[in-house]
C-alpha cells in the first residue's frame, strides 16, 4: 500500500506538540468542542525526516498558509514560528528519521455551530511525529488500483486544492478500494477524466512522455510538482492534461507520488496489469531521491 510502513514500539514513548506543550503521546488531547474534532474545520500537512532534515519545507509550509488565508482561519504562530515548533518537535524527540504530521484547527467553540462567531480560544495546533519507515519492497512492489465511484469535487463546492481536515470523499474512496481488494482508490473529475488517487497523485507513462492529470481537481502536491520539475529539467517530456480510463490501461508504466513514500509504481489499474516496471519510473525515482536530499532543511 501507498502508506505501508514498519510498526516501531518506540512510538509509544514520542512526545507530541500541542499547543506550545510536548506531552506523552498516551496523553495528548484535544477538547471535544475543538473546530477540527467537530467539523473538520482545519488545515494540515505532513513532513518527512530523513537524516535530520525536512524535504522540500518552505513549500510544505507555504501550502499550510495558503489554506489558513482561504478559510481565513489565523494559525496562531508566523512562518518562522511554524518551523520552530516542528523543530522543536523533533528535536526533543531525538528523531533523526521520521515522519511528521502536522494539524491546525480553528479552535475551541462554545457549542457546536458552524460559524466561526462562537469559537472561544486560539487555534489548536498539533505536531504529531512518528518513528516510520518504509516496507524493504516499498519502492519496488507494484500497487494495485481500483476506480472508485467518488469523484473530485469543483472548486465551487469543496475545493479539492485545499489540504483541509475534511477529507470524507477520500475516505469513501479508500473504502471502497480495499473492499475492491486494491491497494488505493483512482478518482475521476466532475467531467470523467483521471484526476487523482485517495491520498497519493497519479501519473502513466505512454511512449517516453510522463501524463498526469489538469491539477484543476487535485490537491498541489509537493511530490507531484516536484516529478513535473525534475521531469521539465531532466529532458523527460511531461504533460498536465485531461486524459481518460482507456489509456491508463494502455499505458507503458504508472506510479503514485506523496510525501511518505516518494514515488511507489502501479502495477495493475481496475485488473488490467500495466507494463512492467519501467525506466521512466526508475529514472525518476532516483531523481527524486537526490532532489530531496539536496532540499532538505537540517533541524539539528
Amino acid at each position: 500500500m501507498t502508506h505501508s510502513y514498519v510498526p516501531d514500539p518506540r512510538n509509544d514513548a514520542v512526545l507530541v506538540y500541542v499547543n506550545g506543550e510536548l506531552v506523552p503521546r498516551a496523553e495528548a488531547r484535544v477538547s471535544v468542542l475543538d473546530s477540527g474534532f467537530m467539523l473538520g474545520d482545519g488545515v494540515w500537512e505532513s513532513f518527512r525526516v530523513k537524516e535530520g532534515g525536512i524535504a522540500f519545507l518552505n513549500a510544505h509550509l507555504d501550502r499550510l498558509l495558503e489554506g489558513c488565508a482561504a478559510l481565513h482561519l489565523d494559525p496562531g504562530l508566523d512562518r518562522a514560528g511554524l518551523r520552530e515548533a516542528i523543530r522543536r518537535t523533533v528535536v526533543e524527540n531525538g528523531l533523526r528519521d521520521a515522519h511528521v504530521r502536522l494539524m491546525l484547527t480553528r479552535g475551541i467553540r462554545s457549542t457546536p455551530y458552524q460559524s466561526p462567531r462562537v469559537i472561544v480560544s486560539g487555534p489548536t495546533l498539533v505536531i504529531l511525529p512518528e518513528i516510520k519507515t518504509l516496507p524493504p519492497d516499498a519502492g519496488s512492489h507494484p500497487l494495485s488500483l481500483f476506480t472508485v465511484h467518488v469523484r473530485r469535487g469543483r472548486a465551487d463546492v469543496q475545493d479539492p486544492g485545499l489540504n483541509s481536515h475534511s477529507k470524507l470523499n477520500c475516505i469513501l474512496a479508500c473504502i471502497q478500494a480495499h473492499e475492491a481488494g486494491a491497494d488505493e482508490g483512482l478518482m475521476l473529475d466532475p467531467h470523467g477524466f483521471v484526476a487523482t488517487c485517495n491520498s497519493t497523485h497519479f501519473f502513466i507513462v505512454r511512449g517516453g512522455e510522463v501524463w498526469t492529470s489538469s491539477g484543476d481537481y487535485c490537491l498541489p502536491g509537493i511530490t507531484r510538482g516536484n516529478v513535473l520539475r525534475l521531469c521539465r529539467e531532466n529532458g523527460i517530456p511531461c504533460f498536465e492534461k485531461n486524459f481518460a480510463l482507456r489509456q491508463v490501461y494502455s499505458a507503458d508504466e504508472a506510479f503514485v507520488t506523496g510525501t511518505f513514500g516518494g514515488l511507489t509504481p502501479v502495477g495493475t489499474v481496475d485488473g488490467r496489469t500495466i507494463g512492467p516496471r519501467g525506466p521512466v519510473t526508475d529514472r525518476l525515482q532516483q531523481l527524486y531521491t537526490e532532489l530531496a536530499r539536496r532540499e532538505s532543511t537540517p533541524l539539528w
